[in-house]
């Protein structure tokens, strides 16, 4: 018998991996002889990097980078194991988490960081670069991360313009004639789980900029800032980011992104289960089992275990998920390829008690419904 396991991350418990090596302990000791195979999976956001690292046996870099608001951090990016392909995670660079809460002011915070990490991830030699842009700090619609990698902007005096998404509306002109030659050579793949326009109601500014710290006033000059960029990005490069579905991704950086040849933009499961190679895996196997740490209605919607459960559909092949908690609303994975769900958590506790304990509950919760599809498979 063979099954696949592959699950997301328990946040803040267990990494994807740990989840999966628990799950199979615990169907081994019931099942011994049953070859379980491991696929730590990941949505494109948090614990995407780990997740690649770990399926494709593949090794982090740590470099100092430029945090938003011009502070120096450590940030992490993972290469994978056959060396061609870079994960990073624009959170790591210019995560909103690396801007105390009192401080937070997407006028001014940069994604500068994030070039920073693409551009060592280019002296790595890599082919091809996997970047999540989940959870930034930015408003700056990538214009940052473009000046780290070669990027110029002036204002109308010949001055280049400063860091943020306020120093946007001062930009008379560009100069991509400096940007990193590597770029030409190097496809990217951005998972943007987001269709947000640059501009307007839906747009970055107006639906993103408050959870960083834009009040009102400011989500009406972040925008106007979008929309004049935009504008100078059409004029003078022939490149509408507009308008573009998912231009307005992590305060526009999918439409700065853009501007960069070999492009593309797609949702992050995807890009993870073509990663890992997840269909060549489950189409000899005879379960598949994910999981996440709270299955509701949002895992609907791009997360992991219904990326999984679709490719695993493609195959006729049952789905169980494991997950640390459901809310009520969780019902609505029965219409997307899950088959039966079971939360983990044995008694209760702190949040803390329940989360130090995942691993041991996994193990359990995998464990018995070993024995149940044992129970199931004896003659009648």
């Amino acid at each position: 018998m063979k099954i696949v396991i592959a699950p997301d991350s328990f946040k803040e418990s267990l990494s994807a991996m740990e989840v999966a090596a628990a799950i199979a302990e615990g169907w081994q000791k019931v099942l011994p002889n049953t070859e379980c195979l491991c696929i730590p999976m990941a949505d494109g956001g948090e614990g995407t990097v780990q997740s690649l690292i770990d399926a494709t046996a593949g090794h982090p870099h740590s470099i100092e980078v430029t945090a938003p608001l011009g502070n120096k951090v450590r940030a992490e990016f993972g290469i994978s194991g056959d060396g061609k392909t870079a994960i990073i995670e624009m959170a790591a660079a210019s995560g909103l988490h690396l801007v105390p809460m009192e401080a937070r002011n997407p006028l001014i915070t940069t994604s500068y960081g994030t070039g920073e990490l693409i551009k060592a991830a280019l002296d790595q030699g890599v082919s091809k670069i996997i970047l999540g842009i989940g959870g930034s700090a930015t408003n700056d619609a990538g214009a940052g991360m473009l000046q780290a990698l070669g990027a110029l902007f002036f204002d109308q005096d010949g001055l280049p313009i400063g860091f943020g998404g306020g120093a946007l509306a001062e930009t008379a002109y560009t100069d991509f004639s400096k940007l990193d030659p590597r770029l030409q050579h190097v496809e990217f793949e951005v998972a943007c789980d987001v269709n947000n326009p640059l501009c307007g109601e839906k747009g970055a500014s107006a639906v993103f900029g408050p959870q960083k710290g834009a009040n009102p006033e400011m989500v009406q000059e972040l925008d106007q800032a979008l929309h004049h960029f935009a504008t100078i990005i059409q004029q003078q490069h022939n490149l509408d980011i507009r308008h573009h579905a998912g231009a307005g991704a992590a305060g526009g950086m999918g439409g700065g992104l853009l501007t960069l040849p070999n492009v593309t933009l797609k949702a992050g499961v995807q890009i993870v289960i073509e990663a890992v190679n997840l269909a060549e895996a489950v189409r000899d196997a005879d379960l598949v089992i994910t999981g996440e740490g709270r299955m509701d209605a949002q895992s609907a919607h791009g997360k992991a275990p219904i990326g999984v459960a679709g490719v695993a559909k493609q195959f006729g092949k049952p789905v169980i998920a494991i997950v640390g908690c459901l809310r009520e609303d969780y019902e609505v994975v029965y219409q997307h390829g899950i088959d039966a769900v079971f939360p983990i958590i044995r008694q209760l506790g702190t949040l803390e008690t329940v989360l130090a304990n995942g691993h041991y509950n996994l193990i359990s919760a995998a464990q018995n419904i070993a024995k149940l599809y044992q129970m199931n498979q004896r003659p009648s």
